[in-house]
């Protein structure tokens, strides 16, 4: 396996002025050569920094790839500290120098001044030329292992990568082909899951991984397939997916990396069916997931906001006297919120919450967290009482992954 360190340069990353998008990018397209990403890191504008990571990276990696610290400006120390770090120094390279006369003769301008010195390049740098912008990338080779240096800036760097950069890598290395499969599930925890197919796992071929990736309210789960022959390793995995499904069906949404709201907007599409919602504890959250995928329009249409009583009463129907008898936060109440929508928006399905999302109003019988949802059909009416934690935005978001799970059992 080819190894990866990811070095990003700049005082502006650690004092988080911008946000590094570089080494993710970067990262995701090595994997699709084969190349693993085993570190990244980010160090700022000095040169003992920078000349410490050098060295400890090109301990662990085959492959060293730098961004940032290729400007015109004395902040913008990388070339310098390259030439110490290999113990060499800069010299004019006549076809960076051609490339950057061209690059701003086309725009009209001359190369004055500072941006001269971006064609002075480190005596045993390989020089790749960037089509983008005025800084260079460069590559360097040094007992076995590579270190390429490209500018900070994103559309730089890719245009760098993808057009230069990953081809050479490719030629130089005989890397393994590398198959991801993506598994999604929800409404089961990491640990539970684990516990489930710890079976399944341990039998898993030498050559295929499995990467728990859990985030709130899902689990997905990752196959990674490693070989040399591409269309064999996706039928070995296909194999073991095979396997896993019916150990946990019940809990798998989707064999691709897509939300559940997608998920659900294209079961609600296949089958040609309609949704509205009401909410009162998610106050427009859940509207948001149904409206945030594009075309969501030919099966989501609509909701009532019902956080107040007065609005269950006037808007919703709910009955005064249930509210009085059981409360906002209870299944009597969600079934006719969730009954109601439905009617009034004319949908086949009506979903509706209601809790006490937090940090405050809770009551000894109804704490923090306690929600109720549920979704109606002209037949039948589904309920579920959520027992969450305290901090209201979690609460929320849990609610709202909660009722869609609810809605693509129905659908199922």
């Amino acid at each position: 396996m080819i190894k990866a360190e990811i070095i990003t340069i700049g005082d502006e990353i650690l004092y988080g002025q911008i946000t590094d998008t570089n080494t993710q990018w970067i990262s995701a397209e090595l994997d699709k050569i084969g190349i693993k990403t085993v570190r990244k890191s980010s160090v700022g504008d000095t040169e003992e920094a920078i000349l410490t990571i050098f060295s400890e990276a090109s301990s662990r990696a085959d492959v060293v790839l730098v961004t940032g610290g290729l400007g015109p400006t004395k902040d913008d120390i990388t070339k310098k500290t390259f030439c110490k770090f290999f113990g060499t120094e800069l010299a004019v390279h006549e076809q960076a120098l051609m490339d950057l006369k061209a690059f701003f003769q086309k725009r009209g301008r001359e190369v004055t001044g500072l941006n001269l010195g971006q064609a002075e390049l480190p005596l045993n740098a390989t020089y790749i030329q960037n089509k983008l912008g005025t800084a260079p990338g460069m590559w360097f080779e040094q007992n076995g292992v590579i270190y390429i240096s490209m500018p900070g800036v994103p559309y730089e760097m890719k245009g760098l990568m993808s057009d230069a950069i990953l081809p050479r890598l490719q030629g130089h290395f005989k890397t393994p082909t590398i198959f991801h499969q993506i598994i999604r599930t929800v409404g089961i925890g990491e640990s539970i899951l684990a516990e489930k197919i710890a079976d399944w796992e341990d039998a898993l071929p030498e050559n295929i991984k499995l990467a728990y990736l859990p985030s709130m309210g899902s689990v997905k789960l990752r196959l990674t397939g490693f070989g040399e022959n591409e269309e064999e390793i996706k039928i070995q995995v296909a194999s073991e997916v095979q396997k896993l499904i019916p150990i946990i069906e019940e809990f798998v949404y989707a064999l691709e990396d897509i939300e559940l709201e997608v998920a659900i907007g294209r079961l609600l599409k296949e089958k040609g069916l309609t949704v509205s919602t009401a909410e009162s504890c998610t106050g427009g959250y859940l509207a948001h997931q149904f409206t945030k995928v594009a075309g969501s329009s030919s099966y989501y249409w609509g909701s009532i906001i019902s956080y107040d009583n007065s609005v269950k009463i006037n808007q919703l129907g709910v009955r005064p006297e249930t509210l009085d008898q059981f409360g906002a936060v209870s299944e009597e109440t969600i079934i006719q919120m969730s009954e109601n929508v439905r009617q009034k928006l004319g949908t086949d399905f009506g979903l509706a919450t209601s809790g006490i999302a937090g940090p405050d109003g809770g009551l000894p019988d109804k704490p923090v967290g306690t929600i109720w949802i549920a979704v109606a059909t002209k037949d039948q009416t589904y309920t579920q009482k959520l027992q969450l934690g305290g901090f209201r935005e979690q609460n929320i978001h849990l609610t709202s992954i909660n009722i869609l799970n609810l809605l693509r059992k129905v659908l199922k």
